[in-house]
């Protein structure tokens, strides 16, 4: 089975095949994804996002395209920074420079206030039609400082109450099992391959 991810980002290449582990996936970057006219993420919400931008890049290739729209809703901030995660500081932030506006976006909640979660929502499309649409969370806190090396974006500064570790300090095996990204897409090959799904098991 293979799968071209919509994407120019070799960080998230690099996490979806470590969260398909020994199964018989081959992931790739789509080709030419840097000359293709970029996709404008400019809907409301994940779901729009994540089947949009599969939709649109499933026309470049003859395989299915794998796309999806992820990031981190803080309810005392009104769910920010939401589908602007990846903007949340502006053109050209830094992931460091996105954190450090988050921090100071929290200073002086305590408690609930720093409750938060991670949102993915993950799409198949090939060749303009959706082949399955899945969406999965987890659930955690704002930490007051960053912690771990691992990971990128939020990761660390996102607590995650079940390891008692930010998601930069657990490990790959960890967050295969555990992150929004790899529960949406264990999700999402059970909707288009339970054959394959079931090697996760």
């Amino acid at each position: 089975m293979k799968l071209f991810l919509a994407s120019s980002n070799p960080g998230k290449l690099r996490e979806y095949r470590e969260l398909a582990g020994d199964v018989a996936i081959d992931l790739e970057l789509l080709p030419n994804f840097r000359d293709i006219p970029g996709y404008q993420e400019t809907a409301p919400t994940f779901s729009e996002n994540s089947a949009g931008k599969a939709l649109y890049y499933s026309k470049f290739c003859d395989g299915p395209v794998l796309a999806d729209d992820s990031g981190l809703v803080v309810p005392a901030l009104g769910g920010a920074p939401g589908v602007l995660s990846a903007r949340y500081a502006g053109p050209g932030a830094s992931d460091a420079d996105r954190v450090r506006k988050l921090l100071r976006e929290m200073d002086g909640k305590k408690g609930d206030e720093r409750r938060a979660r991670f949102v993915c929502v993950t799409a198949i499309a090939q060749s303009g039609h959706a082949l399955a649409v899945v969406s999965d969370s987890a659930e955690g806190l704002i930490a007051d400082q960053p912690s771990g090396e691992g990971g990128f974006g939020y990761d660390p500064v996102f607590y995650f109450k079940e390891l008692s570790r930010t998601y930069a300090e657990i490990s790959s095996a960890e967050k295969r099992a555990y992150s929004h990204r790899g529960k949406a897409f264990r999700r999402i090959l059970y909707v288009h391959s339970p054959s394959f799904a079931a090697t996760f098991a």
